[in-house]
């Protein structure tokens, strides 16, 4: 028998309830205090008041998988949850929609997610999807959307652009990268420096080292040192400390 409206919106809102039970049965208080200090969630610290049940990542992905069919308007209410397991397992089923969606599907995901990028508020939750929903949505479509989010006022939306170039590298093309990184090179924020060092070091190692070199040859003078030593890191000591010299501040 068709569900009417209203038995489908009680379905539905069983089903945000029973994953919220599920994931309250997963808590552990000391884990999450262990949580709480490593995502820096003390007052004036990147993640002030971010909460944590202490629910480890491989919990939380088969919790994901579970309630994969979740709703869109569902996964939004996730997703601007306090809780910080709540927000991540939105992402993990965002993602799978978006892997197994058609373009309208897509596109619905990706637009949800600029949407939300508020709520996208650490850089694990930044880490685990930049790259699997902006990247690939832009795959073969302008990439103006990128600059856009390398030049906004907030952290998360700067880094969430550089990593979103991830999805490019593992295809081998490092344009892109380069040029969020160059716009990001002189950014006051270390969780930038540490994501902008990271993708030029994939860079380097899935890409082109020479191009890699190419942009510390033109930057390294004026990088912010934890961005230079991430970019770095593969690299022979000798070269590694050649790049490092350069650095006058």
């Amino acid at each position: 028998m068709a569900l009417t409206a209203e038995r489908l919106f009680g379905h539905i809102t069983h089903m945000i309830e029973a994953l919220r039970r599920e994931l309250l049965l997963l808590a552990n208080p000391g884990k999450a205090e262990v949580l709480q200090r490593f995502f820096k969630t003390g007052p004036g610290q990147y993640g002030e008041g971010d909460l944590f049940l202490g629910v480890v990542v491989p919990l939380s992905r088969k919790i994901a998988k579970k309630y994969a069919g979740l709703p869109f308007e569902q996964i939004s209410r996730l997703l601007e949850s306090k809780i910080h397991e709540e927000r991540l397992i939105a992402l993990l089923i965002l993602i799978e929609q978006f892997n197994r969606g058609d373009e309208e599907k897509k596109g619905r995901a990706f637009h949800l997610y600029l949407q939300h990028t508020a709520f996208i508020n650490s850089w694990d939750l930044v880490d685990l999807s930049a790259d699997k929903i902006v990247g690939a949505y832009l795959e073969g479509r302008p990439r103006d959307l990128l600059r856009g989010l390398a030049q906004s006022g907030s952290i998360w939306e700067r880094r969430i652009a550089i990593i979103g170039t991830f999805h490019f590298i593992k295809q081998g093309r490092h344009e892109d990268t380069l040029s969020i990184a160059g716009l990001l090179v002189r950014d006051r924020e270390d969780l930038i420096h540490k994501a902008v060092g990271w993708m030029l070091r994939e860079v380097g190692k899935r890409c082109s080292e020479e191009a890699e070199e190419a942009f510390l040859r033109e930057h390294a003078e004026h990088m912010p040192r934890t961005m230079l030593r991430y970019a770095t890191e593969r690299f022979s000591p000798e070269k590694r400390r050649f790049y490092l010299q350069k650095k006058m501040r």
